[in-house]
């Protein structure tokens, strides 16, 4: 076991920090303020340490437990292509975080042909359940040229974190054509409805029971501003929230904004739409990209999305070596988002 312990005083507290086990599957234990005999746990940002991450979707099981299913940087960086290696982590308290290890990677793709360069392009991912099983989805070039050929790709498992199988064919129903990022959502009826985009564009569409292929045609999500990529559907209240990162970019930016893409949100009264554009919740962080999702976890919203701060610790910043964070989530009585504060440190 290797523990790092860093303390400074804090108005008669202490903080204890960064410390970790090698045990597998891997416990990350991060900190706590001791005040007067009373121990306060906090949590810091980035949640995950010992690897780099990004693209957070965040579910909670029956069992309790947070998941994170996180697409992985591999270091040294080579940009967005080298991508691989889904892992997935939990936590019960928002503190302490598991690192269940490597669910699936490039090379369990049956479907998928060597890519030039030896690309892998396993971005962002998500995971829904349903039927006793748990569906994984990714995004995935089935043959070069990378750009003009991705797949949804789906793997199933009886566990939410070990086990999963690469089907032998990515999602039925889609374009050959097809977009990334992924997302599902099932409603309180049961009903399950996929969504993804790219290039300005954001689709969704029922889901047949069997989560693996789609019931009927995809439709253009209409009353998105400046979409991007990033699509993150949920509901709270009777209302359908997606919400998803825009086009903003820092180096054509007017205002001064530090950062690139901004994280926005629409509503409806339907879960495909047509939505009602409400404006930015998450201002830009200092990575070149953003992808979020949002979750309730025991009576408390949270934003979980990516930045490049390990990165910067570390001495080797890029945009490519990114972490996943995460911060509380507020809405106002009319259903609208306050702003998300990102911040290195907090009490859950």
């Amino acid at each position: 076991m290797k523990k790092t312990i860093l303390s400074f005083f804090l108005g008669g507290a202490f903080l204890l920090s960064s410390i970790i086990s090698c045990s597998s599957p891997r416990v990350v234990q991060q900190g706590e303020i001791v005040v007067q005999n009373n121990k306060i746990e906090i949590a810091e940002n980035p949640f995950i340490k010992h690897m780099y991450t990004a693209d957070p979707s965040a579910r909670v099981w029956a069992d309790g437990r947070l998941y994170v299913y996180a697409s992985h940087d591999i270091t040294p960086a080579r940009g967005c292509d080298l991508m691989d290696q889904y892992h997935v982590f939990s936590t019960d308290d928002m503190i302490n975080w598991t690192d269940h290890g490597e669910i699936l990677r490039a090379s369990q793709v049956p479907w998928a042909k060597p890519l030039r360069n030896d690309g892998k392009f396993m971005w962002a991912p998500d995971c829904a359940y349903k039927n006793g099983k748990y569906y994984f989805y990714f995004p995935k070039p089935s043959e070069d040229p990378w750009g003009r050929n991705w797949k949804t790709g789906i793997a199933v498992s009886d566990n939410p974190a070990s086990d999963f199988v690469c089907l032998d064919t990515w999602l039925k129903g889609l374009p050959d054509q097809g977009q990334i990022d992924p997302n599902v959502f099932i409603d309180d009826d049961g009903q399950a409805y996929f969504y993804y985009g790219g290039g300005n564009t954001c689709y969704g569409a029922k889901l047949k029971d069997n989560m693996i292929e789609l019931d009927g045609e995809l439709q253009l999500m209409q009353g998105l501003f400046d979409f991007h990529e990033a699509t993150w559907v949920f509901k709270r209240n009777g209302i359908y929230y997606l919400t998803y990162s825009d086009n903003h970019d820092d180096r054509n930016d007017k205002e001064g904004v530090a950062g690139d893409n901004r994280m926005r949100y629409a509503t409806s009264n339907n879960p495909l739409g047509p939505w009602e554009h409400r404006g930015v919740y998450m201002t830009p962080t200092n990575s070149y990209t953003n992808h979020g999702s949002i979750v309730e976890f025991k009576g408390q919203w949270y934003s979980f999305y990516h930045d490049s701060s390990l990165s910067v610790l570390n001495g080797k910043f890029d945009d490519w070596l990114r972490s996943v964070c995460v911060d509380k989530l507020y809405f106002n009585e009319d259903g609208t988002i306050q702003m998300v504060r990102q911040t290195k440190s907090w009490i859950p």
